[in-house]
Order: structure tokens, then C-alpha cells, then sequence
């Protein structure tokens, strides 16, 4: 009887750890999204980050665009003409240093230039909304360049499906 329950405990660890290696997306019969390297639905967040690209980076206390910012946006304006039912907000992102009114200023001019380089390009103010979140959302925990520069940054995000 002894052997029948240690039989019994391993075979029940066996089927509880293959159920664990079956993803929820398997189970459900949908496809997964691109988080974990599964087919991306086009015109979403998913799409616009993994193939056109989400944000544009900036130099310490600037609000202007630089040519690869300029290049990223280009994209985007392309991307956003041809998805015309999508809207999108515009974050704008500082680092750590500063206080957090200036920080929230500085955000705010970031996304601003980043929306009406989008607008020039023939994208409706309309569909673009903008919010600034100073140095509360890190991108990057850190207290060096390396962190900061990633923090610098206005990010594109789909407001609709």
C-alpha cells in the first residue's frame, strides 16, 4: 500500500507540473500577443511598439526633437495613417533629477513636441492626446546617465483597440 501512494504522490507532481508547461493562451485556443513572441494584432499597442517604435528619447532638460526622433515619428505618423480608426496619448517622461513641478512642465513639452510633429505630418490633433508624467514612471530605475537617458522620453500609446 505504501508503494501505491508513493506512485500515486509522483504521478499527481508529473500532471501538475505538465499543467503548469501549458500556457493559458494554448488552453483557450486564442493566439497570444507579442509579449511572448506570438503573432502581434495589427494597428495595436503591440504592433506600433515592436515594429514602428513607441517613443522618442531627448536630451537632458530639452523638449526638441532630435533626427532619430524625427525618423521614430515619421513612422509613427505612416503607421497612424494607416490605421486612421486608432487614437493614440502621448506620455511625456523625465528622469529623476529636478523638482517634480519642473519635471511635470518639461513632460508636458515633450509631449506637446512630439504631437505637433505628428500633427505636421497630417495627423489630426483630434486622434492625439497628451499627458505628462514628469519623473513618476521610470522607465529605468537608476541614478546614473545610463538610467536617466532611457527616462527622457515621450512614449506613443494606443488609447483604442
Amino acid at each position: 500500500m505504501n508503494l501505491f501512494v508513493k506512485s500515486m504522490a509522483v504521478l499527481s507532481a508529473v500532471f501538475l507540473l505538465a499543467a503548469c508547461e501549458t500556457s493559458p493562451s494554448s488552453m483557450s485556443g486564442k493566439q497570444g500577443g507579442g509579449a511572448a513572441g506570438g503573432p502581434v494584432t495589427p494597428g495595436s499597442e503591440q504592433d506600433l511598439a515592436q515594429n514602428v517604435g513607441d517613443r522618442v528619447f531627448f536630451d537632458t532638460d530639452k523638449s526638441d526633437l532630435s533626427a532619430d526622433a524625427q525618423q521614430t515619428l515619421g513612422r509613427q505618423a505612416a503607421w497612424l495613417k494607416q490605421y486612421a480608426n486608432v487614437n493614440v496619448t502621448v506620455e511625456g517622461h523625465c528622469d529623476e533629477r529636478g523638482t517634480r513641478e519642473y519635471n511635470l512642465a518639461l513632460g508636458e513639452r515633450r509631449a506637446a513636441a512630439a504631437k505637433k510633429y505628428l500633427v505636421g505630418l497630417g495627423i489630426p490633433a483630434s486622434r492625439i492626446s497628451t499627458i505628462s508624467y514628469g519623473k513618476e514612471r521610470p522607465a529605468v530605475i537608476g541614478n546614473d546617465e545610463s538610467a536617466w537617458s532611457q527616462n527622457r522620453r515621450a512614449v506613443t500609446v494606443v488609447t483604442n483597440p
